[in-house]
């Protein structure tokens, strides 16, 4: 067997009655939508439900897989200790999940829980589920900081362990859409909340899954968006099923919003190879932009290329403009994946011979030792973008009025801690975002009064 059905569900507490106590009359469509899923789930009696959750354990590099035989939990932080459930896991689904992502060199397995009850984004679908089949053994996933391609990725693993272990399973992706739908919901308003779900009902209602790979990082960040990961995971394991899609309904009463979707798998279809396909065209913009590099992001990129393959540094090649021999100056070197920053080191003055040298250190530290990244490993090196940014002279500044996020980088200071932010960054559109990340790097809290300095870049593509 395989996959027989997904679905795509939000999770507001409140829809459980004993948290909403009444407020869940607000969100009537979304409760009717939950128990036509409910009864489909009932009608197919899978043998497991693997339920993808934004709110079980995440971390920015692995998948985290809930480990064990069972697990419980309630609604006692939502003010309703009584609504409570326990469920069982499918051990043998969730060990053959972990070696699958394994095979495909994709960090995912049960190390490391830090919460092992329930998480509200399991129990809420589950509260439904339970009034119509109870009969399921479960597979708790959650989503990690990994691009939206592995994301899929995992999802394809989802589907190749169902097959293999001869499973009826269902899908269940959880997750709300926007939470920036008003100015008095829970993270105010913002014009990408509502763009953000129409656009994704829309993909979803289509079942246009190549699509959720098109979303950008900074429009789904500005968006407040909760769902996006678990989606893409039930599209991977959807990959190549051609499928019945229905959009059941859709609300947003609370600035938060709730979509249902359902997803009838009807036999395969090589056509929904959308991984395949969007693998494809990022090729062809990746060669297209590396034919467009400059000699400045050429030595960048020829120096992570080495030192991901060798773990040595290059020497400076001959060649290069004659400035990158002769002129010093600091310089960062950022690195991106599939929209996602993979790396970014740099130095606010030169502090080695040449511009050139400069580079070439930084792309190393770039690549290798960013601490917020593993390494860059060599499978990665031809999805990166790219870019060199060449610091010029700083000088201080009054007050942040003198700061043009689009034309000027910051530099704060705080006695012995100082931290740098470039300019013209997608998702920083004030100076109060420049200030407060750069504050953030530094370790040097948001209230505290800082010495400012600015400075202009020249950015190599």
């Amino acid at each position: 067997m395989a996959i027989l059905a997904g679905f795509m569900v939000p999770h507001p507490p409140l829809i459980i009655p004993d948290v909403g106590r009444g407020q869940e009359e607000a969100i009537r469509d979304t409760i009717q939508s939950y128990k036509s899923v409910a009864e489909e789930i009932g009608r197919l009696q899978p043998e497991t439900i693997v339920l993808l959750s934004p709110h079980q354990t995440m971390y920015a590099d692995y998948f985290h897989i809930s480990p064990g035989r069972s697990a419980r939990g309630d609604f006692g932080q939502f003010g309703a200790p009584q609504a409570r459930m326990e469920v069982s896991y499918d051990t043998a689904f969730a060990e053959r999940l972990g070696a699958e992502a394994g095979a495909r060199g994709i960090q995912a397995g049960s190390l490391g829980e830090r919460e092992r009850k329930l998480d509200h984004g399991t129990m809420v679908p589950l509260y439904f589920v339970n009034q119509y089949w109870t009969e399921y053994r479960l597979v708790r996933v959650g989503l990690s900081g990994f691009p939206l391609t592995a994301h899929y990725r995992l999802g394809q693993c989802i589907r190749e362990a169902a097959q293999a272990l001869d499973r009826r399973a269902v899908i269940i992706a959880s997750g709300d859409l926007s939470h920036r739908l008003k100015e008095d919901g829970p993270y105010g308003y913002r014009e990408e909340g509502p763009a953000y779900d129409a656009r994704i009902m829309d993909v979803m209602a289509r079942a246009a899954f190549g699509e959720l790979l098109e979303f950008s990082e900074d429009f789904c960040e500005k968006a407040a968006e909760c769902g996006h990961r678990s989606f893409t995971i039930l599209a991977g394991a959807l990959d190549r099923t051609a499928v019945e899609a229905q959009k059941l309904s859709y609300e947003g009463p609370f600035g938060v919003g709730y979509g249902v979707c359902r997803y009838k798998a009807l036999g395969p279809d090589g056509a929904r190879d959308f991984l395949e396909q969007h693998e494809e065209k990022e090729k062809a913009r990746l060669r297209t932009l590396r034919e467009r590099e400059d000699p400045y992001v050429r030595l960048a990129r020829l120096t992570i290329q080495e030192y991901v393959r060798t773990g040595r540094q290059i020497e400076i090649p001959q060649g290069l403009p004659p400035e990158l021999y002769s002129s010093r100056a600091g310089a960062f070197v950022s690195l991106k994946e599939d929209g996602r920053l993979r790396g970014c080191i740099g130095t606010i003055q030169a502090v080695r011979g040449s511009l050139a040298e400069e580079i070439v250190s930084n792309a190393v530290s770039a690549c290798s030792q960013d601490p917020r990244f593993s390494p860059v490993e060599a499978w990665e090196v031809e999805r990166l973008t790219v870019s060199v940014d060449v610091l010029g002279e700083t000088e201080p500044i009054a007050s942040p009025e003198d700061l043009d996020v689009a034309r000027y980088g910051v530099i704060v200071t705080k006695g012995a801690k100082r931290g740098l932010l470039l300019p013209n960054l997608e998702g920083v559109d004030t100076v109060e975002q420049q200030i407060a990340i750069a504050k953030q790097k530094a370790g040097i809290r948001e209230h505290e009064a800082v010495a400012l300095e600015r400075f202009e870049v020249v950015r190599h593509h």
